[in-house]
């Protein structure tokens, strides 16, 4: 039984078990969800690169690597537009940045099509 269940995160002891919902360390007491463990390792897992292979930040300034033509504006948004303060987002349909493009307002980018200045 033991054998599916992951060690303790605060001593590292293989002897963890199943009480309800938690987990629980016979050796330091300590209880913990197993979902909320799945979280954090996701979260710390999840890298968002450019087009070019840089790791993008919060914040960080980028510029398009191609143009687009941009659903609804008559304009289409250039190659070297530069896009500042980027945020980050948990990806929807394949678009991870939010962003504030200058003349063309708040738009969701993907990391694809962008590159770190």
């Amino acid at each position: 039984m033991n054998d599916t269940l992951p060690p303790c995160p605060v001593c590292n002891s293989e002897y963890s078990y199943e009480m309800g919902e938690l987990l629980v360390c016979p050796e330091c007491a300590h209880e913990w969800s197993p979902a909320e463990d799945a979280a954090e390792a996701t979260e710390q897992e999840t890298v968002i690169k450019d087009a070019v292979g840089n790791v993008l930040s919060d914040g960080d300034t980028v510029s398009i690597v191609k143009t687009m033509k941009i659903k609804g504006s008559p304009q289409d948004l250039k190659i070297g537009t530069k896009v500042r303060n980027i945020r980050l987002i948990t990806p929807v349909n394949g678009h991870d940045i939010d962003a504030k493009v200058d003349g063309f307002g708040p738009m969701k980018l993907k990391s694809s099509v962008v590159k770190k200045v």
